[in-house]
């Protein structure tokens, strides 16, 4: 069960917002911007999975098929149909869900974790293989190109706001709302009766079915919750870089990415995917300069976070607060 939300706890979430809200204020810096707008978009796939594998112990390792699935639906609707962006990363993101739900109902059955890996590992693959093999839509690994970037618009005081390549402001803002915004959903519906339900089930799946858990329909909500999430991420994505290929976008490499980030920040936590995301963006991006030997201190780094702090950086927090109360007595 989860504590109740210390005041001390709030004010750590209102500043970091505020220190997040203030960054384009203090520098414009769009190499800075872009980092940290990526660590965000990552940060709601890994609180997206989080919520299904941490929370609800499904370990499913196929949640970047809802991001390509949530990134290409909306790229080609709105370069295809002419929709504007504002809704069809909405409806990029129903289709990762109704995806989600369709493939959710038969393997959520499955009682072996194992099993559900690899079907959902397979799933993916099967995702990525049919975006590769529609060229004549997807254009395949040539890569889909001019997405649509989000529209304008003027806001009081303010003015003109636009999305281009040049200015990433807007773009920062819109992905922090997005990641406020699904971080306090994810925290709401864990801090519920229905929370509790999947806490349950994930602790002992045969206990809380006999106390009335519906555990299908348990896992099919937590699953669309989660599909609709990553799908709205893979969408923003989409419109953000402008340019998607099969490999980017569903390729292997982006769910371990996304496994790590919530190992290393700490897994069955609301603000361990984010801090694993932002850090390990920033390694990434670090590391640019090594070429070859960068996947190696890379891996590295994860392997030593993972061994010393088994639970994740989250854990550090309790660690440094103890000490320090343990020096202010003596």
């Amino acid at each position: 069960m989860f504590q109740p939300v210390k005041p001390a706890q709030w004010l750590i979430i209102a500043v970091a917002i505020l220190a997040m809200v203030a960054v384009p204020l203090v520098t414009r810096n769009p190499y800075l911007l872009h980092v940290l707008i990526l660590s965000m978009i990552f940060g709601i796939f890994a609180s997206a999975w989080n919520l299904v594998a941490g929370f609800g112990g499904m370990k499913t390792f196929g949640h970047h098929a809802f991001f390509g699935i949530g990134a290409y639906v909306s790229a080609l609707l709105s370069i295809k149909l002419g929709l504007s962006p504002w809704l069809t990363i909405w409806l990029g993101a129903l289709a990762a869900t109704a995806t989600g739900l369709f493939i959710g109902l038969p393997i959520l059955r499955i009682r072996s974790m194992a099993h559900v890996a690899i079907v959902t590992l397979g799933f993916a693959e099967i995702v990525r293989i049919v975006i590769s093999n529609l060229q004549t839509i997807t254009r395949g690994e040539l890569g889909l190109w001019g997405i649509r970037p989000f529209e304008g618009f003027t806001l009081p005081l303010l003015g003109k706001v636009v999305f281009s390549p040049a200015d990433k402001v807007p773009y920062y803002y819109l992905i922090l709302l997005l990641l406020i915004a699904s971080t306090a959903v994810i925290m709401l519906l864990m801090r519920s009766r229905t929370g509790l339900s999947i806490i349950a089930m994930r602790d002992a799946e045969d206990a809380a079915e006999s106390l009335g858990v519906n555990l299908t329909r348990q896992k099919l909500l937590v699953f669309g919750i989660s599909a609709f999430l990553v799908g709205i991420s893979g969408a923003f994505y989409a419109h953000y870089i402008s340019i998607l290929t099969p490999t980017a976008a569903v390729g292997i490499d982006l769910i371990i990415l996304v496994i790590a980030m919530a190992l290393v920040g700490g897994l069955s936590t609301f603000s361990g995917p984010l801090i694993g995301a932002l850090i390990l963006t920033g390694i990434v991006e670090l590391l640019r300069d090594l070429d070859q030997y960068r996947l190696l201190v890379y891996g590295a780094i994860i392997i030593l976070i993972v061994m010393f702090l088994p639970k994740g950086l989250t854990t550090l927090g309790p660690v440094f607060r103890r000490r320090f109360a343990s020096r202010s007595s003596s």
